[in-house]
Formats: structure tokens, sequence, C-alpha cells
């Protein structure tokens, strides 16, 4: 989560508001529960596929080398459930499945909901603060090509000031968390209703919304591997300008 504004003087850093602190740890800890509990959902069945159904006896559009469920070796000679030969047949794994996931399934479902509510207060107040349209929306003379380059070049030759413990940003930082905070997490909340079966069955429009079931895990799994870039690199950012002004300013707030 980006960070707010409080009272200071203008043209120097505001440092961060309490509101944005204590939804920074919510989130914070909230995406770390996620992290943990959906890696270990994916563990028992780590592939993806593209459409409405997907399963062991269907093509992987991906296949994920995590846990002892990846390339397991396929299924046993199909029985016939007919004796007039039939299509429906019944068939029995040749390994051991890791399926043991009934706790990370109960906190993942715990955490998005801490993680969507916190999100919503965020933007109720963000908005009526102005702290969106002050401190995160870039403006309109610096969201240029020149601008954009100069910014990531700086950051990769590692041409960074010490950082302010919060605003004003850089336009880099802005175009990063406009994006996290408004394409990102809703897109995250939104394939996770996808692919609830209650939620599916109340609003059976979002998986519609991304071509079925199966493609909304897909695309939830490739909005989860953005994020965690996003967090490893935030932190190696907060590292490199400055990681104890930082951390007093996102936890004391000074």
């Amino acid at each position: 989560m980006s960070s707010g504004s409080s009272n200071t003087p203008s043209g120097g850093a505001r440092g961060h508001s309490r509101w944005v602190r204590s939804t920074h740890w919510i989130v914070a800890a909230s995406v770390l529960a996620l992290a943990v509990s959906g890696f270990t959902i994916l563990m028992a069945h780590p592939r993806l596929y593209w459409g409405a159904v997907g399963n062991d006896l269907t093509p992987a559009l991906i296949e994920l080398p995590v846990s002892r469920n990846y390339r397991h070796g396929g299924w046993e000679l199909s029985t016939p459930s007919f004796p007039d030969g039939g299509p429906a047949a019944s068939v029995v794994r040749t390994y051991d499945i890791l399926n043991e996931n009934s706790w990370a399934r109960s906190l993942h479902f715990l955490a998005a909901w801490f993680l969507v509510l916190t999100g919503l207060i965020y933007l109720v107040i963000g908005i009526f603060s102005g702290h969106l349209r002050r401190d995160l929306m870039p403006r309109r003379g610096e969201l240029t090509g020149r601008m954009l380059r100069d910014d990531l070049t700086a950051h990769l030759r590692g041409h960074m000031p010490a950082a302010p413990g919060g605003p004003p940003y850089g336009l880099l930082q802005k175009c990063t968390y406009c994006a996290v905070v408004f394409v990102a997490l809703p897109l995250m909340a939104l394939t996770g209703w996808a692919m609830s079966p209650a939620m599916n069955a109340a609003y059976p429009f979002l998986s519609g919304m991304f071509g079925g079931t199966q493609s909304a895990r897909t695309v939830h799994f490739g909005v989860f591997v953005a994020l965690i870039l996003f967090v490893l690199i935030h932190l190696a950012m907060v590292s490199l300008s400055g990681f104890g002004r930082q951390m007093r300013a996102m936890t004391v707030g000074k």
C-alpha cells in the first residue's frame, strides 16, 4: 500500500497519516497470509487451464513444478462403467496426491476479506481526504515518456536520493502504486470471487468475465506473481533508500 500525508509544512515530506499506516500493515499481513495459503492450495493441483473446465484428464495450459503432484505419472487403465461400453469410465490415480489444504482454504478466504474490506476503507478515505488525487495520481504534465524513462534509468543505475519517509513520490512510484491499487488488487478480488462456488452460483457473470472459472484461476495466479514481484522490489527500494527512516515513518509516523 502506498503512503499518505499528514499536516506538515508544504514543500517537504508530509509523512504517513495514521489511517494509512494502519491500512498498510493490515494489507501487508493479509497479503502474506494469502501468499502462504495460496501457494499451499496451488501445490494440491499445480496445473493451470483456460476456459470453464480443467482437471487431470484435460491438457494444461501451464504445469508448475511444485509439490509431488507435478507430473505424477497419470492414471491406471480406465475401467468402463457400463457393460455396453458407454463413454463413462472410472480411473485410479497412480500416486498419493498431496491434498492437505483445508486449513489453507479457510485462511485464504479469511485473509481475502480482510484485504478487500481494508482496501475499500483505504479508497474511501483516500478519495474524500484528497490523498489519492494529491499524492498518488500522476499529474498531467509529468506523465510523459521522457520523464518515465529518466526516472526508470535513475532507479536502474541506483541514483536514488534518500527517501523522506512519505510523500511526495517520484513518477515511477506513483505509476506503480496506481497499478497495484487500481488494477492488480481489484483484479485479484474479482478473479477470486469468480473461482468461489457460492459467488459463482449467485453471480455467474463473474466467471464469464474471464471466460470461465479456470481462466479466472490462471489470471489470479498471474496477478499473484506480479504482486509478489512488486513486494520484493518494494522491499528492496525501501532498504536502498533508507530502511530505518522508512520503517519509522510507516510505524510511529516520524
